[in-house]
């Protein structure tokens, strides 16, 4: 009889531990959910965001081994392109996410944006996080203008990009007008939005003639096409 003790303790020791690795997955999924992050991307598909002005997907915007690509050659084959926006708005929020760009790339995540159709683009409304190759895009001469800048607004306060074809991790926080940016783990910006010095920095960029630019409290994530190949990944968000 006791060769058949053995296996049987075996057997419930097995069952026991798939039920907890089991669980253990599932509380850790629930604790995910309970801290608030959502996922903006599923790795998979573009389901969540449209084209700017419209009601589709940019078919050069491909959800590519778990990334969310640009893919310029697209165009030239007679795809789509266009920036691309979450179809839903968000106020008070802590975005989240990695980015890596092409040898002399350009592409921005612009947020706080409106869609409504008398503004042309994203960046008509919506203020920007530089993302940049900045040892080979023109763009890194102008000051405010390299990657981790508040585009056109602000400069970074240190630089802590990575070269080209490695990944960087990006966050933006805005809460009640605080708006912070960090690249790879460093604040790099900070402001304050709606005020008078926010309106004298408006007022002293490109976007001065503008009128609703940096003006919504509340708007739509936008992830820029300048033209250019860029990768996303790991795009999470919590409402704040």
């Amino acid at each position: 009889m006791k060769r058949f003790i053995l296996p049987a303790v075996v057997c419930g020791i097995f069952i026991s531990c798939a039920s907890f690795k089991n669980t253990s997955s599932m509380n850790t999924e629930v604790a995910g959910q309970k801290a608030g992050w959502v996922p903006l991307f599923d790795g998979k598909t573009t389901s969540g965001w449209h084209i700017y002005g419209k009601t589709v997907t940019s078919s050069a915007w491909k959800a590519d081994n778990g990334t969310l690509h640009l893919d310029p050659a697209a165009k030239k084959q007679g795809a789509e392109g266009g920036d691309i926006v979450t179809d839903q708005e968000f106020e008070n929020f802590h975005l989240k996410l990695e980015w890596k760009i092409s040898k002399n790339g350009n592409s921005g995540i612009i947020f706080l944006v409106n869609e409504d159709p008398k503004y042309q683009s994203t960046y008509n409304t919506g203020p920007e996080m530089q993302v940049l190759d900045n040892d080979g895009h023109p763009d890194a001469k102008i000051h405010k203008h390299r990657a981790g800048d508040l585009y056109d607004l602000i400069a970074s306060s240190k630089e802590t990009v990575k070269p080209v074809g490695e990944w960087n991790k990006a966050e933006i926080v805005c809460i009640k007008g605080k708006l912070d940016f960090f690249l790879n783990g460093t604040k790099v910006v900070s402001t304050t939005l709606w005020d008078d010095n926010w309106n004298k920095l408006v007022a002293g960029s490109k976007f001065a003639s503008m009128p609703g630019f940096g003006t919504f409290r509340s708007g739509k994530i936008a992830l820029q096409d300048h033209g250019d190949e860029v990768w996303y990944r790991n795009i999470m968000i919590k409402k704040l």
